[in-house]
C-alpha cells in the first residue's frame, strides 16, 4: 500500500530527515512516533504528495509520487488517501455535515446516509447543522477524522488524531479507525505521542537523526470495545 526509500528533506541548509524508508501493507496500523521537531508531520506531508522530498523514492497504492504531476496527485489524494490534519482544517463555512460529506461529493457521489452514520461513529450525531465556530477543539479534531474517513480510503494519514480528545473520545477515534483498517482493507500510518495509541499499534517505528527505526512495542491493549462498524 504505501513504500517509502530512502527519503530525505530539507528547507535550505537543514535537515529535517533523511535515509527515511518503509513499507505498510494492506490491513495494517502503524503508529510513528519521535521527538517533536524530527519531521514527523512534514514526512506525512510528503507521502501525501502535498510537499515534495529532496531525495528518495515514494509509492502510494501502485501511484509514483516523483511521476505524477499535480494533477494526479490530486486525484490520488481525492479517490485513494484521507488525510487527519493536526490543526484540522475545517471549511469555517461549511456546516459539520457538509465537512464530512466534502470527499464524497468531490468525487460526485453524495451520501448523506454515510455521512451520518460517520458523524455517529464519532460521538457527533446531533451536531452535524452545526458550523465549526460552534465547536470545541476536540469536537473539530473529530470531525477532520470522520472527512478522512468517509469515503472509505486506501491509505489513512492521521496526525496526533487524539491530541485534543479525552480518554473515552480518543478511545472511540481509535476504534474507528481501527474498523476502517480492518472493514475496508485500508492502511493506516498514526503520528503519535499516545502510548494507549501506540498499544494498539500493529507495529511502531521511531522517526529520528538516522531515519525509521523500529521501536519498542509494548504488548496490545485489550480490543477496543464498541468498535464502529465502518460506515
Amino acid at each position: 500500500m504505501l513504500q517509502v526509500q530512502d527519503l530525505a528533506r530539507r528547507y535550505g541548509a537543514s535537515t529535517v530527515f533523511r535515509d527515511v524508508s518503509l513499507t505498510l501493507a494492506q490491513g495494517e496500523f502503524v503508529a510513528l512516533v519521535g521527538e517533536s521537531g524530527a519531521g514527523k508531520s512534514t514526512l506525512l506531508n510528503c507521502i501525501a504528495g502535498l510537499d515534495d522530498a529532496d531525495a528518495g523514492r515514494i509509492v502510494v497504492d501502485g501511484v509514483e509520487l516523483g511521476q505524477a504531476d499535480e494533477l494526479a496527485r490530486a486525484r490520488l489524494r481525492r479517490l485513494r488517501l484521507g488525510f487527519v490534519f493536526q490543526a484540522f482544517h475545517v471549511l469555517p463555512h461549511l456546516s459539520v455535515a457538509e465537512n464530512v460529506a466534502l470527499p464524497l461529493l468531490l468525487q460526485g457521489r453524495p451520501d448523506a446516509a454515510r455521512v451520518q452514520a460517520m458523524l455517529d461513529a464519532v460521538g457527533l450525531q446531533h451536531l452535524g447543522g452545526r458550523a465549526p465556530a460552534q465547536l470545541s477543539g476536540g469536537e473539530l479534531q473529530r470531525v477532520a477524522i470522520a472527512r478522512a474517513c468517509v469515503h472509505r480510503p486506501r491509505l489513512i494519514l492521521a496526525d496526533e488524531p487524539t491530541g485534543n480528545l479525552d480518554p473515552a473520545n480518543a478511545e472511540r477515534v481509535l476504534a474507528l479507525l481501527h474498523a476502517q483498517v480492518r472493514q475496508s482493507g485500508a492502511a493506516c500510518l498514526l503520528v503519535t505521542h499516545s502510548q494507549a495509541a501506540t498499544r494498539q499499534a500493529d507495529r511502531v517505528l521511531r522517526l529520528g537523526a538516522g531515519g525509521i527505526e523500529a521501536a519498542p512495542h509494548a504488548p496490545h491493549a485489550p480490543q477496543l470495545p464498541h468498535a464502529p462498524q465502518s460506515p
